[in-house]
């Protein structure tokens, strides 16, 4: 116990750190993934294709060469004035877009057919039918996916660590160099990993149970 109460503010700090990027990374996964779900889905075939290309892309490169990419290719092209806090919320954020929008479109197959035709016949736009009606009914059928995939970007998140942002697995790191049992200080750092996990699987119970659809 003494290694948490004598080390608290560097706990506190890392805790914060991983909420934060957390937070952050999933708000542009979000964002993103809805963004490239509506490309895959959009009539217009260079959109498609750009929205195909980067779902590809982003799913099939690991995470660690990302995070590589991104910390070393941006300031190479210019981008030198991007915190490493703000490039690895890019990475890990672009990542988890491709695999939120794969789930978003799972969901638009669950959509009646019918549905879109109604809009279309009301003279919405495909903008207005895919934003208006069919994204909200999807996003509602995959509550649980995209829950299980922001769990799996929290615990991503320690890769961060290694490329100088400061997050719970950063207090492992720092401990150890001090000296301290590697095993506790490791039991620790997983016990406030499992506290954020437990948050968010609680929210997206709580969601699924409140969006569930009626079948």
């Amino acid at each position: 116990m003494h290694v948490l109460l004598d080390n608290l503010d560097l706990f506190r700090r890392g805790f914060v750190g991983t909420v934060a990027l957390t937070g952050l990374s999933t708000l542009l996964a979000l964002v993103l993934g809805t963004v490239l779900t509506v490309f895959r889905v959009c009539p217009l075939p260079p959109l498609r294709a750009i929205g195909a290309a980067g779902v590809t892309v982003l799913c099939n490169t690991p995470l660690t060469l990302l995070f590589f990419g991104v910390t070393l290719g941006l300031p190479m092209l210019g981008l030198s004035g991007l915190s490493y806090f703000t490039l690895a919320v890019l990475t890990l954020g672009g990542y988890t877009a491709a695999f939120v929008c794969e789930a978003l479109r799972s969901g638009i197959n669950t959509v009646d057919v019918g549905q879109a035709e109604a809009a279309r016949s009301l003279g919405m736009s495909f903008a207005q039918t895919t934003l208006l009606i069919v994204l909200p009914q999807a996003g509602r059928a995959v509550v649980p996916p995209v829950g299980s995939l922001l769990i799996t970007l929290t615990k991503n998140s320690a890769l961060a660590g290694g490329f100088s942002v400061y997050e719970l697995f950063s207090v492992e790191k720092t401990l150890a160099e001090e000296g301290y049992a590697i095993l506790t200080v490791f039991l620790w750092v997983a016990l406030a990993y499992l506290a954020l996990i437990m948050m968010i699987s609680g929210v997206f119970r709580l969601l699924e149970h409140r969006l569930a659809v009626v079948r």
